[in-house]
C-alpha cells in the first residue's frame, strides 16, 4: 500500500546515528523531502544529506537547548515552507554500567536532559508550529526504548528518560495534538537491542546479550532498518491513520530480561 508520504517534509532528529541514517534513507525511499538533524557527528550528517535526493536540509543544533531548538523550526520553515512529521530520534544511551547508589546528580542529570528534555523541546517546538500553521494532518513520532517497558538496571536514568517519553509524552501529547490539528496523532517506537555503534558497547557482552535474547520470540538483534520500518508506518496517514498514543516496542517479542541464572536459585524452590 502507498504510505502517502510522496512530497511531504519530514523532520528526523539524531539523523547521524545509526536508528536516525536509516529512518531518514526510509523516508527518502517513500519519496519525502527529508530535514536531518545532528549535533556532534556533522561529518556524518553532511555525508547522508549528500547521498540522500530532494537536496534534505542539514541542520545542526544542541537539542537540550532552547535557542538552538526555536532556530532550527526557524530555519525549517524558510527552507522547507512546511512541516508534515517529526521523528524524534535523538538520544544517548551512556554505556558505563552504574546502580543509582553510585550514580551521580551530574549523569542523572544529563542523560535526562539529552532523552527527555530534547524530546520536549522537539516536540513543543513542533506544536508551536502547528498552532501557526495549522495543517490538516500532522504527525509525532517518538523513540523510547525497551528500556521503557521493563526497566534496565545499571541504567536507571536512560530508563526514566525514556519511560517518560513513552508514556508521559505520548499519552498526554496525542490529546493535545487534536487541539491544533483534529488529525494530528502522537505515537512512539520503543527499539530494543539494534545493531547500531550507540549500542555496540552494549552489544559486546556477550553473556548480556545472551541472557536478553533468552527473553523474545526472535532470538536476533534488529537492524536499525526493522525500527526505520516502524517509523515510516505510524508517520503515514495512509498506513497508521487511525492510530494514536501507540507505544509500539521493536524488539522481536521481548517480554523481559533473565535476572538469574538457574543454578544460582534458592535451594529446594524445585
Amino acid at each position: 500500500m502507498d504510505s502517502g508520504l510522496a512530497g511531504k517534509v519530514v523532520l528526523v532528529t539524531g539523523a547521524s546515528g545509526g536508528i536516525g541514517q536509516a529512518a531518514a534513507r526510509a523516508f527518502a525511499a517513500e519519496g519525502a523531502r527529508v530535514a536531518l538533524h545532528g549535533h556532534t557527528n556533522r561529518a556524518a550528517l553532511e555525508r547522508l544529506a549528500a547521498e540522500l535526493p530532494g537536496q534534505p536540509l542539514a541542520l545542526a543544533a544542541d537539542l537540550t537547548r532552547e535557542a538552538d531548538v526555536e532556530a532550527l523550526y526557524a530555519a525549517l520553515e524558510r527552507g522547507a515552507g512546511r512541516l508534515d512529521a517529526v521523528v524524534a530520534n535523538a538520544g544517548v544511551w551512556p554505556p558505563a554500567d552504574e546502580p543509582i547508589h553510585r550514580m551521580s546528580l551530574e549523569r542523572w542529570r544529563s542523560t535526562l536532559d539529552a532523552d527527555l528534555t530534547s524530546a520536549f523541546l522537539t516536540a513543543r517546538g513542533y506544536f508551536r508550529y502547528l498552532e501557526r500553521a495549522k495543517p490538516e494532518r500532522a504527525s509525532l513520532t517518538l523513540v523510547g526504548s525497551t528500556a521503557a517497558l521493563f526497566g534496565e538496571a545499571g541504567h536507571a536514568d536512560y530508563a526514566a528518560a525514556k519511560a517518560g517519553l513513552a508514556y508521559g509524552l505520548t499519552r498526554s501529547l496525542k490529546n493535545e495534538i487534536v487541539r491544533l490539528v483534529p488529525k494530528g496523532r502522537v505515537n512512539a517506537v520503543c527499539p530494543g537491542w539494534t545493531l547500531t555503534s550507540m549500542a555496540k558497547p552494549g552489544l559486546q557482552d556477550t553473556a548480556g546479550v545472551r541472557r536478553v535474547l533468552q527473553t523474545r520470540a526472535h532470538t536476533s538483534i534488529a537492524r536499525p532498518e526493522d525500527v526505520a520500518a516502524a517509523l515510516v508506518f505510524l508517520s503515514s496517514e495512509h498506513l497508521a491513520g487511525h492510530l494514536t498514543g501507540v507505544i509500539l516496542p521493536v524488539a522481536g517479542g521481548m517480554e523481559g530480561r533473565i535476572l538469574h541464572k538457574f543454578e544460582d536459585l534458592a535451594p529446594g524452590i524445585f
